[in-house]
């Protein structure tokens, strides 16, 4: 490309914003440093973290694909 100084893969892409959502939201520990509300018995703390686990993936997901159609 005439117009792009930058190489491939160098160029900041606005999906990798996704990134820092799970980042803030297990890294704010004021927030879900409480036991209620339990869910199946599993303190909140506990499950609020189990969850980001799977959002995190989720969230990854898009950036991947972004990743991806850059790289082709």
């Amino acid at each position: 490309m005439a117009g792009n100084t930058k190489g491939p893969g160098k160029r900041f892409r606005l999906v990798r914003l996704l990134l820092i959502v799970p980042f803030i939201a297990v890294l704010w520990t004021p927030f879900y440093n409480s036991s209620e509300p339990s869910l199946a018995g599993v303190p909140f703390f506990y499950w609020y973290q189990m969850l980001w686990i799977l959002l995190g993936a989720v969230l990854l997901y898009p950036v991947y694909r972004a990743e991806l159609r850059d790289g082709e």
